[in-house]
């Protein structure tokens, strides 16, 4: 791409859209912008956008546009098979995305972590563990700030850790990261990705580019990623809660690596095999980058946890309320609802992103969840999936805070309510970070 010579067309203005159009708008390119959506924070952005130098165009504009330019930018939440990338490919136009676009800038070693959950924690994990060592690390990506936003900030001895999405992923072709991470693979974002075969190969592809120099950090627990080890050219290092592997593994309340005693694992202060599973992928990429073990247990010992993932947010009247709002797919709820202690009354539901539920039905009739709400646009949905499991302490409301006033209706002295929706967010919120902070600010507001 010649910068100052091609025409681009961003097409999402959301934070990576946003970053991209600065990004390009600063290399000096003609860029011109497009949203389907006008809602009031999107025509505010596009205006400051406009201010700078970008063109915007309405839908009577941009499929004539595609004809014009050399290359569209898509935000990580436009589709490729929306009507303006298809546009695009039939014109024989290149597509590509934020994340691509801004990795053409950074000299700096990139540790790529996606997966179907865990991404947001591991990487705080990594992240803290290179900066408890001295290390210029910059945590960027789907985790909350795009990489174009960050490239500032990054130095050419430093280190990039990037939360990656399968959104992201999609429009990936040159991505190399020095150390690719998969946390796991269970179904997520099936409406958009088709089904699962098609999922998996997206994820696959923060592998696809990576030489012999380059790491793959797989969890060998999850047969679907243990798979995608084979036949690459990257040195693969697995890691296990259940088996000694040429990692991090943990046997008998102890982490090792590669035969070599690390910590105990009661001194995780996140507790819960998925947390301990977050850990050891760090812990294999610590290693890989030659941090030393105290630096590591060191962090790991300290690290507090993210915002939105099972997150204490207040004691009101004798109950504890949790926040769990980035639990956006079943599995991850089920690890939420795994690690609830106390009487739990559970609230669920959000954008209907076609996942079945049957299963997580089945995991709340097995834990200490005493009773459920339902909330959003998946709530019917789920209703359905109680039903089948057999399960009848469910209520039922569109309204979020209502969701939450019956919730605290239902709940007692010594319960907890837990919020961990099973869905995404954008049927009412603009991501699971609004909807978190929705749900902590009415719980603040609540009554003893």
């Amino acid at each position: 791409m010649y910068f100052k010579r091609d025409k681009f067309l961003v097409v999402g203005i959301s934070k990576s859209g946003i970053a991209a159009t600065e990004l390009l708008l600063s290399k000096g390119a003609k860029c011109y912008i497009y949203d389907d959506n006008e809602s009031e924070m999107v025509l505010s952005s596009a205006r400051r956008l406009e201010a700078s130098g970008a063109v915007r165009v309405d839908k009577n504009e941009v499929f004539e546009l595609v004809r014009e330019i050399d290359v569209v930018v898509l935000s990580p939440g436009i589709p490729l098979d929306h009507d303006v990338p298809l546009a695009a490919r039939r014109a024989g136009k290149r597509v590509t995305g934020e994340l691509e676009l801004a990795a053409r800038f950074v000299t700096a070693p990139i540790i790529a972590v996606t997966g179907t959950n865990g991404k947001t924690t591991t990487c705080s994990m990594i992240d803290g563990i290179l900066k408890g060592a001295g290390g210029d690390s910059v945590l960027c990506g789907n985790v909350g700030t795009p990489l174009s936003d960050k490239l500032g900030q990054i130095k050419s001895d430093g280190i990039v850790v990037a939360e990656v999405s399968s959104f992201q992923l999609e429009t990936v072709k040159l991505f190399a990261p020095h150390v690719s991470v998969i946390t796991n693979i269970t179904p997520d974002h099936l409406s958009r990705h088709y089904n699962m075969d098609n999922y998996i190969f997206v994820k696959k592809r923060i592998l696809a580019n990576l030489t012999e120099s380059e790491y793959a950090v797989l969890n060998y627990d999850d047969g679907e990623v243990r798979k995608t080890g084979e036949d690459l050219r990257a040195k693969i290092v697995y890691f296990s809660a259940k088996s000694e592997v040429n990692g991090a593994y943990a046997t008998d309340g102890k982490i090792f690596y590669k035969g070599k005693f690390i910590m105990e694992t009661d001194s995780l202060p996140a507790k819960g095999e998925h947390n301990l599973m977050n850990a050891l992928a760090a812990i294999s990429v610590a290693e890989i980058m030659g941090i030393s073990e105290s630096c590591i247990v060191e962090s790991l010992v300290g690290f507090k946890g993210v915002m939105h993932r099972i997150q204490f947010v207040k004691n009101v009247g004798g109950v504890d309320y949790y926040n769990d709002s980035k639990a956006t797919n079943s599995d991850a709820a089920e690890k939420a609802i795994e690690s609830m202690t106390k009487p739990t009354v559970l609230i669920l539901g959000g954008k209907d992103k076609g996942l079945d539920f049957d299963s997580l039905f089945k995991k709340i009739k097995e834990s200490n969840v005493k009773s459920v709400v339902l909330t959003g646009e998946s709530r019917y949905r789920m209703l359905d999936s109680a039903r089948k499991a057999d399960y009848t302490a469910v209520s039922l409301t569109d309204d979020f805070r209502v969701a939450i006033e019956i919730a605290s209706m239902l709940a007692t002295s010594g319960d907890a309510v837990l919020f961990s929706p099973a869905c995404s967010s954008f049927d009412k919120f603009t991501d699971f970070e609004e909807r978190g902070n929705v749900f902590m600010d009415i719980v603040e507001s609540l009554d003893v």
